[in-house]
């Protein structure tokens, strides 16, 4: 496999004995190439032996391993391959920092879904971040936007006697402009930050509350934990059509001038956050069957988890 060589140690197969110069290098490619050396120290292996099981030049390692080889990230999966780790370990991911990391990592590799869910529960309560002693009677609808969060939410939150949270309005207080601002002058991830502050504000003021989630809640997973460890929580599930169909109807118009392929769009936003939303505890399908069948629907579930007569 040929590689671009940045640079080429002078008669040295192995590289050289001490590393070059760091001023000028890039921080990362230093710590990557820290993290190559120590890798490889701990397999026991020579860079000639990685280099010839990775099926890469030497030199090129030494590069790497010295910090100032660009290696594609084809070179870094072969070099992972040959060490035996992933490439995760091989970037610095923080899950591979130290032993009990990898050996957490490795307990859980190969897991189902459910396994994996118990698992996720039960470090909440040994963590005292989650689980059932954390959780309120807090109800959080969840879902793309037009899935009826809105609607339906007040009308649960006026029959359960409990306080209605839309949680976008709240990040636009937090924030003190519209949350187009916010992502226009700050970016998404002032965004999510606000977002963050705002649910765990929700959380602590009204512990007997329904909360409308923004539908892209569930795309930060420090937050979409926050929210599945201390309330109750519904998907609000509908065909991508109903989605298109209500938020143009309900004048935003955003869906159809951003793009041609709108509805594509869309689609594949729901596709791809499907797993994320299927966490919840409870779905209720809002496309099939007219609003007042749908809301007894999501009464009787919540009313039930509550311990409320019906």
């Amino acid at each position: 496999m040929s590689s671009t060589i940045v640079h080429i140690p002078q008669n040295q197969n192995e590289g050289p004995e001490e590393g070059p110069e760091e001023d000028g290098k890039n921080p990362f490619l230093l710590a990557l190439g820290e993290r190559v050396r120590a890798l490889r120290s701990r397999r026991g292996m020579t860079r000639k032996a990685l280099a010839s099981a990775a099926d890469v030049s030497e030199r090129h390692l030494a590069n790497l391993e010295y910090g100032v080889g660009n290696a594609s990230i084809l070179v870094l999966q072969q070099v992972s391959l040959a060490l035996q780790c992933s490439l995760a370990e091989l970037i610095g991911d923080v899950t591979t920092a130290n032993p009990e990391w990898l050996l957490l990592r490795e307990l859980l590799a190969g897991r189902d879904e459910p396994t994996l869910r118990r698992v996720r529960v039960a470090v909440g309560e040994l963590l005292g971040t989650g689980g059932a002693h954390a959780r309120s009677s807090g109800m959080a609808l969840i879902g793309l936007g037009g899935a009826g969060k809105s609607t339906l939410g007040q009308m649960l939150a006026e029959d359960l006697g409990f306080t209605f949270v839309e949680l976008s309005r709240e990040i636009e207080k937090f924030a003190g402009c519209s949350i187009a601002e916010i992502q226009g002058l700050y970016g998404q991830n002032a965004y999510r930050r606000y977002e963050r502050r705002a649910l765990e504000e929700a959380i602590q003021i009204y512990p007997e509350a329904v909360i409308a989630t923004p539908g892209g809640l569930v795309s930060d997973a420090a937050t979409f934990n926050l929210l599945l460890s201390h309330c109750t929580t519904v998907w609000l599930q509908a065909d991508a059509e109903d989605h298109m169909k209500r938020v143009i109807a309900q004048g935003d118009m955003r869906p159809m001038s951003a793009s041609k392929e709108a509805m594509e769009d869309l689609r594949g936003i729901l596709a791809g956050r499907a797993a994320f939303y299927g966490k919840a505890e409870f779905t209720v399908n809002t496309s099939t069957q007219p609003l007042e069948a749908t809301f007894g629907k999501l009464r009787e579930l919540m009313r039930g988890a509550l311990g409320m007569p019906a």
